[in-house]
């Protein structure tokens, strides 16, 4: 089953889509103008400004329910991970896919923006799915987005931030091998506490979008700050170290490092992987926080969007880098053949014993170096709350997809409940099972979405640029920009013009 997985993986993962992610966000990045520069102050100040109503959320609480999705294990387990198989030089390849990135969740949010509608409860809906069948007029492709999500959102994914949650609560929980008999063993343990978090998890979504919302609001930030902090403080104990750091990370990602000279492609590959996993920039899950925000133009969200790649990856991302190279807690792997057979090989070796897969545990490491005895326990903590809130996110993905593919703009209760619980049913499996094969489910769900996602965005980036303009252009004038998609011969945007 691994080894089938593995095959499906690098078919989705494969050169084609690493260069094609890294290509449309340099495409959208000369489009709009360097907009991710140009456009930064304006993205803060809508950051935190906006309004909510019945129907939507502000524009924080949508980029709150937004960054809920992009901040996972991707952040801490995922950056360690691309450490551990593309060297130190991985990061400089993340923060280049984060700087680009940035324009394409512009233009994807944006396009969410104009092709939203309200569904059968009064509440916004929208996404690739959405924007798809509107824009292009291919309903089979925008059904084929939708039906990927729910898989991926709902079964693939969820199961990756469970194994992470439960993986770094049994190695603060379980010192040795004694106390791990004592609670029933490190497999029991897991089990509980997927349990555990499946049931929390229902309270949440049984509550609908505005309990996802009002949760994330509250939790995202507050979880992000601390962790950003600490990793400050761990650099500042290790502040001789940093240079070193920097110099590792620039050398190695251009392959000029004696030892990782040999895995610049790997640097890259993974790099940009990983980069998409934490950002999700044109992976599609941002479009459809974005699009339940209650804005005047569509380019607000747009703005907003564009400013979460920059929080997550320049911010979050960073600071887990910085943690483990600072440290040297890491490890990095390349494959070597022996005797036939490819085999992983450690070039550096900081935590001893430790598989690629499982890189919260570098991180923990990293923490517990510097601050024994509680930081392994502050870095299960803050990857509980990444892991869950990013599930949380799933679901309502999972669920807009879902509302799609009933095609009343209305689910079928039947239809939400099975997803409620196969999703809780997802995150009790996935907290038990192995990492490597949660991992790999993981990165089929997320190349699936990209692959789709991408393309369509690549056909249908005109409306968002239009909107660019028309927004920048009422912004000259003094005006608080509204959007009039006739004006601009955006057709089949309909929210807009009965709504506005």
């Amino acid at each position: 089953m691994e080894s089938i997985v593995e095959y499906i993986n690098g078919i989705i993962w494969s050169n084609a889509l690493i260069f094609m992610c890294l290509g449309a966000g340099l495409w959208f990045t000369l489009r709009t103008r360097f907009m991710q520069i140009r456009g930064f102050a304006e993205m803060c100040r809508l950051t935190v400004r906006g309004q909510k109503s019945e129907a939507g959320v502000s524009s924080f609480q949508a980029l709150a329910m937004s960054m809920a999705g992009r901040m996972g294990i991707g952040n801490i387990a995922g950056v360690a991970t691309a450490i551990a198989y593309g060297g130190p030089g991985a990061i400089f390849w993340m923060w280049v896919m984060g700087f680009l990135g940035a324009s394409t969740s512009y233009v994807e949010s944006t396009l969410a923006q104009i092709y939203k509608v309200k569904d059968g409860e009064g509440r916004y809906r929208g996404g690739p799915a959405y924007y798809i069948e509107k824009a292009m007029g291919l309903k089979w492709y925008a059904a084929a987005f939708a039906l990927a999500t729910v898989v991926a959102a709902g079964f693939l994914l969820p199961g990756v931030q469970a194994n992470a949650i439960a993986d770094s609560a049994v190695a603060v929980m379980c010192s040795g091998a004694d106390a791990c008999a004592s609670m029933g063993g490190a497999s029991s343990m897991k089990l509980w506490i997927g349990i555990a978090v499946a049931v929390l998890l229902g309270v949440i979504i049984f509550g609908g979008v505005k309990r996802i919302a009002s949760f994330a609001e509250v939790v995202v930030p507050f979880m992000a700050l601390g962790f950003i902090l600490m990793a400050i403080v761990v650099m500042m104990l290790n502040a001789s170290k940093v240079p070193t750091m920097f110099a590792d990370i620039f050398s190695s990602a251009f392959g000029a490092h004696a030892a990782f000279g040999g895995i610049i492609g790997q640097a890259i590959a993974w790099g940009v992987k990983r980069g998409i996993y934490a950002n999700e920039a044109g992976q599609g899950t941002g479009p459809h926080a974005a699009a339940a925000a209650e804005v005047s133009h569509p380019a607000k969200q747009g703005y907003v969007q564009a400013f979460a790649i920059y929080f997550d990856t320049m911010l979050v991302c960073t600071s887990t880098a910085f943690l483990v190279l600072s440290t040297g807690m890491y490890n990095v792997f390349r494959e070597v053949t022996v005797d036939g057979v490819q085999k992983l090989e450690a070039i550096v070796t900081g935590v001893p014993g430790v598989a690629p897969s499982e890189g919260a545990l570098f991180t923990q490491a990293a923490v517990e170096s510097v601050m024994p005895g509680w930081g392994a326990g502050f870095v299960a903590l803050a990857l509980f709350f990444f892991a869950f809130t990013t599930i949380m996110a799933y679901y309502y993905m999972a669920e807009t997809n879902l509302t799609y593919l009933a095609g009343s703009n209305r689910t079928h209760p039947a239809a939400t409940l099975v997803l409620r619980l196969g999703i809780m049913g997802m995150v009790v499996f996935g907290a038990f099972h192995n990492a490597k094969m949660a991992w790999a489910l993981g990165d089929i769900g997320v190349g699936l979405m990209a692959w789709l996602n991408v393309i369509a965005i690549l056909i249908l980036q005109k409306p968002a640029m239009l909107a660019l303009t028309d927004y920048e252009r009422q912004k000259k004038q003094g005006l608080d920009p509204v959007f009039n998609p006739d004006a601009l011969g955006i057709k089949n945007a309909d929210f807009w013009r009965t709504n506005k």
